[in-house]
């Protein structure tokens, strides 16, 4: 999940000091984090990352301690059922477990942060599975689910989070904000260089290319959207042919249902069957009643995430 990049980069970063890694290992309820978030916690106090959004940080933070200490891994349970959990501050309703290991050979091997790093670089996802009677963590095949309780749990790690904008236009400005608000990387394409400069898009990778050749070149994937806002039939529609022969988890079109309508019929023309077609989401966006530019960017984010989350 891109909540744990930091976490990663930091393991890095602290390579060769004493470390503990805590891991959300089951939820129930409204638990505040989802399976697999971590909390990396230094021998000095420093930590980075969450696994309750604060509510029980401060007790994760003294077992670490502990564990770092040479203290052997723990699960630890909270929940409003108990009064350690009212005690910690978990009176949200929801429960969880959180497994703290050591980052060590014994433990989460320091290693497997390296090999996380270099597998989502390449676009790859790896899975690390843990013991649940040892604590030892070693990866393995790719699980479809994000973690399980039981004798073993697995954590899967995606590669990072894109989104491919096609047209350089006011709202890709505003959704490119957004986007790096959400943690996902951006590349802004459009073969018009008066539009593409990197004054209006800050932080954002810019791609001169004519869309089709830049969406083969960047191979979307499932962690990956794609959408097109240049209202431009020569731009636009080269890119959705080619990302509808991608894996690519949301793709989104500008436009009112009767241009959309007219697409449709394009790319039928071109050869495209329409169960491809009906993967578009157009008009873009969950339907808010959006106006101007920054609302619409703010109903394509959120139709984007949903779809990461495997919402329709």
């Amino acid at each position: 999940m891109a909540e744990n990049d930091s976490v990663i980069a930091a393991a890095r970063t602290w390579k060769g000091e004493p470390l503990a890694l805590a891991t959300v290992i089951s939820t129930w309820g409204s638990a505040p984090r989802p399976r697999g978030s971590h909390m990396l916690v230094h021998a000095d106090g420093r930590f980075e990352g969450s696994v309750s959004g604060g509510c029980v940080e401060s007790d994760i933070l003294q077992t670490a301690a502990e564990v770092i200490a040479g203290a052997p891994f723990q699960v630890r349970r909270y929940g409003v059922a108990d009064a350690a959990a009212w005690e910690v501050g978990l009176p949200c309703g929801g429960e969880i477990a959180v497994m703290v290991q050591p980052v060590t050979a014994e433990g989460f091997d320091p290693e497997l942060f390296d090999r996380i790093a270099e597998a989502r670089g390449h676009g790859q996802t790896l899975s690390v599975h843990t013991d649940l009677g040892t604590g030892r963590a070693e990866t393995g095949h790719t699980d479809p689910r994000s973690g399980e309780m039981g004798e073993r749990f697995v954590n899967r790690y995606d590669p990072p989070r894109r989104l491919l904008i096609v047209g350089a236009v006011q709202i890709a400005q505003a959704l490119t904000g957004l986007a790096r608000e959400l943690g996902i990387a951006t590349v802004v394409i459009d073969p018009r260089a008066r539009f593409l400069t990197q004054e209006r898009f800050p932080g954002s990778t810019l791609d001169d290319r004519w869309p089709d050749e830049a969406i083969a070149a960047l191979k979307p994937g499932p962690s990956t959207a794609v959408v097109t806002l240049s209202h431009d039939i020569k731009i636009d529609d080269p890119a959705l042919i080619e990302a509808l022969r991608s894996d690519a988890s949301y793709i989104g079109a500008l436009g009112s249902r009767r241009s959309h309508a007219a697409r449709r019929e394009r790319l039928a023309a071109a050869g495209l069957a329409l169960p491809d077609i009906d993967r578009i989401d157009a008009p873009v966006g969950i339907d808010i009643g959006a106006i101007g530019p920054s609302e619409i960017a703010l109903s394509i984010a959120a139709a984007m995430v949903g779809a990461f989350h495997g919402r329709a």
